[in-house]
Formats: C-alpha cells, structure tokens, sequence
C-alpha cells in the first residue's frame, strides 16, 4: 500500500514536469493533494540560509526562463545532473508565471537536493497583486486559490545560499542589520515580505557606486558601496556576493572589482526590453563560465498558453 502510494505520488510528480517543461497550462490544480504535501514536507526542512555545494547552474530572475528550456530542448532527464540555484522573482510582469513557478515546484519537489529556490521581492502577497500573478491566477483559475497556495509556499522560501562557503547568493543585496551570516540564520522568514528591517534588505538592496549605505529609489532596501561589500565579504570569508533584482542589458554586470555579480535571467523583459539573459556555471572548483541566450521565438511557445492574452505589461 505504501509503496503504491509512493509510485503513484512520483508518478504525478513526473507527470506535472512533463506537461510543464513543454510549457503547456495545467488546467487543474489540487494543492491538498499528495504531492502537495511531499512538497510541504520538503519546505519545512529548507533552512533561512542554505549550504551548498559545486557543480552549479545559477540563474537569476527567472520570469519565463522556462521558455529558454523549450528552446533548447531540455527534458526532465537533464536536471539531475547538476546542481541548479534559482535566485528569485519566479513570477509577475510575464505572460507564464503560473507556468514558470509550478515548473520550479514540481522540479523541488522531485529533486530536493538539486534544486534551491531563493526568494525575491517578488514573492510576496502586496507585489503580485499589483504586477500580475493575482490577476493571472484569477484568469487562469477562475479563482484566488491557486495564487493564495502560492503565497504560502513564497513564505518557506531560503532568504539566502552560501556556495562552497565562498560565494554568497541572495536576490537583492546587504543590510545594515546583518554583519553575519549567521544573523541570517536567525531571521524568521515565515511571513509576507516587512516593508523594511534585515528581511526586507536582503530582497531589495542594490549595489551603488558610493561608500557606504544610501536610501533607495525604490523606497525599500538600501544602496550599498563597495566598502560595505568589502567588509561583510572578509567578516564571512566570502569571495563573491551573487544576485539578481537589476535588468541588466548583457545579461550579467559585475560590480567593485568583481565582488559583486548580478546575473540577470529573463530575455527581452517585460516582452519589450530587447535585452538578452544569462546564466552562471560553476565547476567543482569555482571556475565560472556564462550562457547568454535571447527570448524564444513566439512559435515554440505552446498553444495553451498563447490562447491566455493577458491585460498587462507592468
């Protein structure tokens, strides 16, 4: 009986990637389901700060990178092959969030210990309501409960990653509140995104060309310089500080004396951009390579979802 149930829950799980890596809309959800609760499991293990470790795949904001897997082929044999550390903002201002997020669900789901999902300013309950995932959820579901599953799991999400102890991952950047990574570990994340405090920062901060911190154009989060980058990376024994948050027109900028990465994952952004996106490789010895790839054609894009027009860019 055991067993069975087992077979049955992977059975789904393969199932659900399939469907999704091929970028077809899944018309029903059942998030009370068995395979809901393996994944309830997983994220009640997943810690505010992860440990991980070479070889890895790093890719940043991953609004619809999922169409850059169609374009190239890539099935669900694939992912086991290597480490893969997503650093957030998985939905909004795109036309496939829910496709985009359940893919990355499914995918942690099957595969615990390959997949790390980060999370960004995104995840949160007051931003999709604002710049699209509520109202795609709506369109798509005929329902909230689907966008309202969603934000339950936004708030189990890893704040932060450390590679190798060598190369510190998080969605937007530092905080005056944390010296530490060990601060981190101490943050209660299990909640909707505070509008400021050290939660807040590590989604919403930004690299400046300045010394020290600054107030932020975005009206949360901080600026921070090269001096703060400097000190937080020797008080951890960080080499690299690793993230996403800002378009960046080549895929990836570097920042102080490479000390700073922010990769940027989603090609031709906000479907008018014209911008390219790239990834991060790492080998087992740190070495670092690029993919840079450009949006999918419109073509190899399923029909289920070109039939959902959605009513909003921003």
């Amino acid at each position: 009986m055991f067993n069975s149930k087992k077979k049955d829950i992977e059975r789904k799980k393969k199932w659900m990637i399939e469907k999704l890596i091929t970028g077809e809309f899944i018309a029903t959800i059942e998030p009370p389901s068995s395979c809901h609760g393996a994944f309830w499991e997983h994220l009640l293990r997943i810690k505010r700060l992860n440990n991980e470790y070479p070889p890895f795949v790093k890719c940043g904001l991953c609004y619809e990178i999922l169409l850059y897997s169609i374009s190239n082929g890539t099935s669900t044999s694939d992912v086991p092959q290597t480490n893969y550390l997503f650093l957030g903002d998985f939905v909004d201002r795109g036309f496939y969030s829910v496709e985009t997020f359940l893919l990355l669900l499914a995918l942690k789901v099957r595969y615990p210990d390959r997949i790390t999902l980060i999370r960004g300013n995104h995840e949160s309950r007051q931003i999709t309501q604002v710049y699209g995932f509520y109202d795609e959820c709506l369109r798509k579901y005929g329902s909230i409960m689907v966008w309202r599953y969603c934000t339950e799991v936004f708030d189990y999400l890893s704040l932060s990653a450390v590679i190798d102890g060598k190369i510190f991952c998080v969605h937007g950047g530092l905080s005056p509140s944390i010296n530490t990574l060990d601060q981190i570990r101490q943050i209660d994340r299990k909640m909707e995104v505070p509008h400021d405090g050290p939660m807040c920062d590590l989604l919403w901060s930004d690299p400046e060309e300045t010394l020290g911190w600054g107030v932020s154009p975005r009206g949360a989060g901080f600026l921070f310089g090269s001096d703060v980058v400097s000190q937080f990376n020797q008080t951890n024994n960080i080499d690299l500080i690793c993230r996403a948050h800002q378009l960046v027109m080549e895929g990836y900028k570097w920042h102080f004396n490479e000390t700073v990465l922010t990769v940027w994952s989603a090609p031709n952004y906000c479907y008018r951009c014209g911008n390219v996106a790239a990834i991060l490789e790492l080998d087992e010895h740190l070495n670092r390579s690029f993919t840079i790839f450009e949006a999918a054609p419109q073509d190899q894009r399923s029909s289920a979802t070109k039939r959902v027009v959605p009513d909003y860019f921003l």
